[in-house]
């Protein structure tokens, strides 16, 4: 079966935003683009009430990816544009439909809170479950916020990308999550800043003799490790420029303070089947709520 990269519409701008970020990172892979759309059941009396009938419903929900898939087509000329109308729990029948597919993106509200984005139930349960990679776009992402500014100092999409960063844990260096930002990276032309971040140590917020040499000694060694750990992946794409960023602090932070010019935030899930259930870890939560651009969550064993 042959791979897509699909997206959940369903109606709102957040979703049109991840249909037209699926659509440009599908000819970046030179993959068609799937749209899907997932309609629930509705409730008995909703849908024999005289304004909302089944068939005002029927009529109107496949003609909305219809529509969505006809102004794809016109806006990105040569691309492959599929449509695929399911029924039942959205969560359920979007993680379903990951399965075949290249990555998922969904969409993702705007600011909520101090500072921070709106990630809704549907998306984190998504993201919690399923196993390809799964991109979040916010509402009103355009293409030339992908990239920097032109000569003129106006984001345009004909500058290039911005860079791709990548929140690494060294100790855990998984092969899934560094090949899908280098790839992206590779793809976009575009330099990859990688953030490792360590803890303080025990004796941080004291002064001790010798705690500015251990201090060095700690920053050397992480710094050794995150550039052993893409030593491999630098010589698998030696086209891509290769940021490396290792600080000492919260890893969280590390990561949105080194997106905030990002074209693509990549940050990984470990896949857990004990009896933690789903999980989606501190940074990945962090990434999904406090970074503007889209969000690549990676999952790997």
């Amino acid at each position: 079966m042959f791979r897509t990269v699909t997206v959940g519409l369903d109606g709102s701008p957040e979703s049109r935003a991840a249909a037209e970020w699926a659509a440009r990172e599908a000819q970046l892979r030179g993959l068609p683009l799937k749209i899907v759309h997932v309609a629930e059941p509705a409730p008995a009396p909703v849908a024999q009430a005289p304004l909302v009938g089944p068939e005002t419903h029927q009529d109107w929900t496949p003609r909305m990816p219809r529509d969505s898939a006809e102004g794809i087509r016109l806006r990105h000329p040569g691309l492959e544009v599929l449509t695929e109308q399911l029924t039942g729990s959205v969560a359920g029948a979007l993680c379903a439909a990951a399965g075949p597919a290249e990555l998922l993106v969904l969409g993702s509200r705007g600011f909520g809170g101090i500072g921070g984005f709106v990630v809704g139930s549907v998306s984190l349960a998504v993201v919690a479950r399923v196993e390809r990679p799964v991109v979040l776009v916010r509402g009103g992402e355009q293409a030339a916020d992908e990239h920097r500014m032109d000569p003129a100092g106006v984001p345009s999409a004909a500058a290039p990308f911005r860079p791709v960063v990548l929140g690494l844990d060294v100790g855990h260096p998984d092969d899934t999550l560094l090949e899908f930002a280098f790839d992206a990276a590779a793809r976009r032309e575009s330099p990859l800043r990688v953030v490792h971040a360590w803890p303080e140590t025990i004796t941080s917020g004291y002064r001790f003799p010798g705690d500015v040499p251990l201090r060095d000694d700690l920053e050397r060694g992480h710094r050794a490790a995150l550039a052993e750990a893409l030593r491999p992946w630098r010589e698998k794409f030696p086209g891509v420029d290769v940021i490396e960023a290792s600080r000492c602090g919260s890893a969280a932070q590390a990561v949105v303070d080194a997106a905030h010019d990002a074209s693509l935030a990549v940050v990984g899930r470990r896949i857990r089947t004990g009896p933690l259930g789903l999980h989606i870890g501190h940074v990945t939560h962090a990434a999904l709520h406090h970074i503007g651009a889209p969000v690549a969550v990676v999952a790997h064993r």
